[in-house]
């Protein structure tokens, strides 16, 4: 199978994107996903998304992880796929399209900015003094000292695969607090099974945990190795968070075409 691929990054954490607004990519298997995101063998990414068609939004998102499977919400990808929707045309004020985890908006500012509405969030799970949420996908985070000295690799997959998360997995996020408005996030993503250079969903995950204000408007500086996002959120009462937004840069990387084989 040919295909044309457009490869976008959101603060390093990449995506193979593909317009399959024709159905053309339909066929695609996950085993072609995978060798299609392995950076020995195929192009590279963190996961691939499929810019789909759906009546009554602007657009559908497929996401696959690295690893070929279909996945749950991607923040920086949904961004990346905001952006890609633009360069192909589809420009809107406010855009309004549907993931794996229900709809979402998202706007694209002046200096190219793409800010995308995430899930409200209305629990917070405590588990063993660390913490358990769902922004669209499920997130451990652990607050620590010095995270930049943290071996994240392997106390994440020691997290992600102990007998309490190994079946379903989950993304664990480790969080050193700089000031009460600004984070620093390493996060080990299930699917990709390391380190990501960034995660927009684990950086959303982190922000709401280390909120500032104990009520109402809260906005956090994120630092990830790939670059400074922000989170903006309402928290209207304990462990219940509104009008979240994942806001920063997503880049076209390069496009091409390439061969997949059948697998």
């Amino acid at each position: 199978m040919d295909l044309q691929f457009f490869k976008y990054q959101g603060t390093g954490n990449d995506f193979v994107i593909l317009d399959n607004r024709n159905g053309q990519y339909d066929a695609l298997t996950n085993q072609q996903v995978n060798w299609i995101c392995n950076r020995r063998f195929g192009i590279g990414a963190d996961g691939l998304m499929m810019l789909n068609t759906r009546a009554g939004y602007d657009f559908e998102m497929k996401y696959y992880n690295a690893d070929g499977r279909p996945s749950t919400m991607c923040g920086n990808g949904g961004r990346c796929l905001v952006k890609f929707a633009w360069h192909q045309g589809i420009r809107k004020p406010l855009y309004k399209f549907i993931a794996a985890d229900g709809d979402h908006d998202a706007e694209i500012d002046d200096d190219g900015t793409v800010s995308l509405k995430m899930k409200d969030v209305a629990s917070i799970k405590d588990y063993h003094g660390d913490f358990i949420l769902d922004t669209g996908s499920p997130h451990y985070v652990k607050i620590v000292s010095d995270v930049m000295e943290l071996d994240v690799y392997k106390k994440g997959m020691d997290i992600r695969y102990s007998n309490q998360f190994a079946k379903e997995g989950i993304n664990v996020n480790f969080v050193e607090q700089k000031k009460d408005d600004e984070i620093i996030v390493r996060t080990y993503e299930r699917g990709v099974e390391d380190e990501t250079y960034s995660c927009g969903t684990g950086v959303t995950a982190a922000a709401l945990v280390c909120y500032h204000n104990e009520r109402g408007f809260n906005d956090v500086t994120v630092h990830t190795k790939g670059g400074r996002l922000t989170v903006e959120f309402d928290r209207i009462e304990e462990d219940t968070f509104n009008n979240v937004w994942l806001c920063g840069p997503a880049e076209l990387v390069f496009a091409g075409t390439i061969s997949v084989p059948d697998l």
